[in-house]
């Protein structure tokens, strides 16, 4: 009797095991997938948040939110988060800005050209889009936006 009820045991224990491992593998993400109603990845995000901690945030803050310029006479980084107008513009347009910088704008924005690879430049604007509410990014999509 005590011999059938350890292997009863085990048995339930072992079938917990599978369940929770075909469980958790059905709910993970794949990161090399387009996240759900935006057009970049998992990857991508990962990536664009390291690329704008190191790029970008200096000037448009650690959330994309901005960071008022001070007293001198030049613009402040927008804020890229959605609160403001970036999302108004197309990929081509804000890949445009991230190469030539805003300089010609009255900003201090330097240009990223030849600093920062096309996919390094994807990130960026995955991650700081990663900010927008489904509502702001649906609009934004629905804008024909989403064409470089």
């Amino acid at each position: 009797m005590e011999v059938i009820m350890k292997r009863q045991i085990i048995f339930s224990l072992t079938i917990g095991v599978i369940a929770m491992t075909i469980l958790t593998a059905c709910s993970k993400q794949d990161d090399s997938q387009p996240i759900k109603g935006r057009w970049y990845t998992g990857d991508q995000l990962k990536l664009g948040k390291q690329v704008f901690a190191d790029n970008c945030a200096a000037c448009h803050g650690n959330n994309a939110e901005s960071i008022p310029n001070g007293t001198d006479s030049s613009y402040s980084a927008p804020p890229l988060n959605g609160s403001a107008h970036a999302w108004h513009h197309s990929m081509s347009i804000l890949i445009r800005t991230i190469n030539e910088g805003g300089k010609e704008l009255g900003g201090k924005m330097p240009g990223f050209k030849d600093k920062l690879s096309d996919a390094e430049k994807n990130a960026a604007i995955a991650y700081f889009q990663s900010y927008w509410d489904d509502r702001l990014y649906g609009i934004w999509k629905d804008n024909g936006n989403l064409k470089k």
